[in-house]
């Protein structure tokens, strides 16, 4: 894996144009306003997963169109005060698997919630979320990249990212939660939603740790990697000629860079310069766009792993002083 994108000194600097909808902010509202409309009901199911230390629920909550989503919440065992929230979003591919695939930030004292990703959970992690499509769709090429992208209303993400912000008013419904000390978090697509998130709702998130995140700079990503999944963008369009603004049109709603430039939450990236999933200068777009304080940890010699169990160290520490210091 050579270095195949900017040199890391055009990187720190590299800002480009963003391609704003005028309509941006109105669509999202509306979204959202119409998926508030369907109770929330939150529920939480006690497991068992013969964890001793940590105490797991099976959780349900109403997603884009009232679709019940599903995920895992987690606690330390024998808690007595309100925890800071961590919630989670999954990587491309993958879904909710169990518990004991989860057990990093219960562990580390923080209530936890990783939210099932729609659809997905085939890949590398079994999931239990359909993906119901009531707005109808259009042809697709196999994945969930191009999967309603004709238009903005019925592309994927825009349900994705719906449950997502669903998923972290779920965490705070539960009354073992500090609504005060939310954290979103994600490892590449999961990066990217959580951005999203992160832009959107605003002072209700209080740290973003996205880390190799995609859904960053499609525009650029869709000319540069052969790698899936922006690769499926290309391969549709290779078939679809006619459908190149309409594409990208639909793909503005959701690029990262448009929500970095909302964000107002501390937080932490990570970037790998030998990444080919998602391209450093997408990343480094989407952080030096980033409107709040931002740190962004790089690995030079990696790829879209990251900085792998380097970086998990780097997330706890940066947490844990936050953490505190919001408590002081």
């Amino acid at each position: 894996m050579p270095l195949f994108d900017m040199p890391l000194e055009q990187l720190q600097t590299y800002a480009p144009p963003r391609y704003e909808p005028a309509g941006f902010d109105r669509f999202w509202q509306t979204t959202l306003q119409a998926a508030r409309q369907y109770p929330l009901n939150a529920t939480f199911v006690p497991v068992d997963y013969k964890l001793a230390t940590i105490q797991n629920y099976d959780v349900a909550f109403s997603g884009y169109g009232g679709q019940r989503i599903k995920g895992w919440f987690s606690v330390p065992a024998n808690h007595e005060e309100q925890l800071p929230c961590v919630v989670e979003f999954i990587g491309y591919g993958g879904g909710r698997a169990f518990p004991t695939d989860w057990l990093l930030w219960p562990s580390a004292g923080y209530a936890y919630l990783v939210m099932d990703t729609r659809g997905q959970g085939s890949a590398w992690s079994p999931g239990d979320t359909p993906d119901p499509e009531v707005d109808g769709s259009n042809a697709h090429f196999p994945g969930f990249f191009t999967r309603g992208i004709a238009s903005k209303d019925t592309y994927y993400y825009r349900r994705l990212i719906t449950d997502a912000i669903r998923a972290v008013e779920t965490a705070q419904s539960h009354p073992v939660v500090d609504r005060e000390r939310i954290v979103v978090t994600g490892i590449s697509q999961g990066g990217g939603v959580a951005l999203a998130v992160t832009g959107l709702l605003g002072a209700n998130i209080n740290v973003l740790m996205a880390d190799v995140p995609g859904l960053c700079h499609f525009r650029r990503a869709t000319t540069l990697t052969t790698a899936h999944p922006y690769l499926e963008i290309v391969h549709y369009l290779a078939v679809h000629r006619d459908q190149v603004e309409t594409v990208f049109s639909t793909l503005d709603y959701f690029d990262g860079l448009n929500f970095a430039a909302r964000a107002k939450a501390r937080a932490l990236f990570s970037v790998g310069l030998m990444d080919e999933v998602c391209p450093p200068s997408t990343i480094y777009a989407a952080f030096n766009t980033y409107g709040g304080p931002k740190e962004i940890r790089t690995y030079p010699f990696n790829g879209h792993e990251g900085g792998g169990t380097f970086h998990t160290l780097e997330k706890l520490n940066f947490l844990s002083k936050l953490m505190q210091l919001s408590q002081d």
